[in-house]
């Protein structure tokens, strides 16, 4: 009796236990746990951290900041953030804060700023002891609220995060190995010897060859000459970039966004197109490019779609065109502004076409 008791009770405890689980959160851990985990493995962030403040933060996505500005960790805008804004009410009504281009960007936003050093401290902690990350953050003043560190902790014991930070390190740990392995010739059981790098990986083994002092020549083995590819026409080339990277419009002109490793050389010579004038598309003549930047495929055009937009403090001018869609030239020239401008020091309205009921008086102060 006491036995059949006893089992009831557990019963009753795991199904109350499963239901303080919010189906919409265990949803959304399961969309970015991937990230979360290399995240860790990049950075140094426990997973179970990365995952508990993006949850908190951002309502398991569904919060006004995630939803239009891509902002999974409410982080607000610095002096050294040149990218998109958006205005919310938090701490001061319409605080700025950093809009990004998709919720993966705002992952890794996320670990970069945990790289300043006011929040060095963090790292001396294991990352297994997520209770003393949580604490030590807030203690760095990530956040107002008093309780953010444990309701951080709530959340990693509820949703059991921590696995994803012992995953991270069992992940981190193998990559080490495999990377150390790599450096050189792998043997095998039969005492061969396998040469590692890519090129031969599909290739049999070859002995070893043992060279006496006596041998009047050294044979070095090598590949043979790899078989013959037939390189793809330039619609191919230009089909296959397409496929990679999404086409979007921004003032009635088609862009796409720079993926890690992209070039403006490289970008244009698969869309059979001059680097100069792709580079004058996007007002990048001298500048290089950059994960998340926007490549304009035809010219800009001289006026915006909207009449004036507002900067933050810091955005630079470069940033605001590409955003906008009009050309650097064009918005100096509506606003009468120094040709040499870099980047805005405070909050100004800015136009993208002559507008008859106002005028704009410049005086615009630069950083350099």
């Amino acid at each position: 009796m006491k036995k059949t008791l006893l089992f009831a009770a557990l019963c009753v405890s795991m199904s109350l236990a499963a239901q303080k689980q919010n189906e919409m959160y265990l949803a959304y851990i399961r969309q970015w746990k991937e990230t979360a985990i290399q995240q860790q493995i990049d950075y140094g962030i426990p997973a179970s951290i990365t995952m508990a403040q993006a949850l908190l933060e951002s309502g398991a996505g569904q919060s006004e900041l995630a939803l239009n500005a891509k902002n999974h960790f409410g982080i607000k805008c610095t002096n050294d953030w040149f990218g998109g804004v958006y205005y919310h009410d938090d701490d001061r009504k319409s605080d700025c804060f950093r809009q990004y281009y998709d919720a993966a960007e705002s992952f890794k936003d996320h670990s970069l700023f945990l790289q300043r050093s006011r929040y060095a401290s963090c790292f001396e902690i294991a990352p297994q002891d997520y209770e003393a990350w949580a604490y030590r953050l807030r203690d760095c003043g990530y956040a107002t609220d008093y309780l953010y560190a444990p309701k951080l902790v709530k959340i990693i014991e509820t949703y059991r995060l921590d696995t994803l930070t012992l995953a991270a390190m069992q992940s981190g740990a193998e990559k080490k190995t495999q990377k150390t392995t790599s450096k050189g010739l792998a043997k095998t059981q039969d005492n061969t010897v396998t040469p590692t790098h890519k090129h031969a990986s599909h290739k049999r083994p070859l002995k070893a060859t043992v060279v006496r002092k006596s041998d009047p020549i050294m044979v070095i083995n090598s590949d043979p000459e790899p078989p013959y590819v037939e390189p793809l026409t330039a619609k191919q080339e230009r089909d296959s970039f397409f496929l990679a990277h999404t086409k979007h419009k921004q003032n009635g002109v088609s862009y796409v966004v720079a993926h890690e490793g992209d070039t403006y050389a490289n970008v244009a010579f698969r869309l059979n197109v001059r680097e100069r004038e792709l580079r004058e598309h996007n007002d990048a003549l001298g500048r290089e490019l950059e994960k998340g930047d926007r490549i304009y495929l035809a010219a800009k055009k001289k006026t915006g779609d909207k009449d004036f937009v507002w900067t933050h403090t810091g955005l630079s001018l470069w940033k605001l065109s590409q955003d906008e869609g009009v050309t650097i030239e064009s918005i100096v020239k509506l606003n009468e502004l120094d040709p040499t401008i870099r980047a805005f020091r405070t909050r100004q309205k800015i136009y993208l076409k002559k507008v008859k009921e106002e005028s704009n008086n410049g005086g615009l102060g630069i950083a350099e």
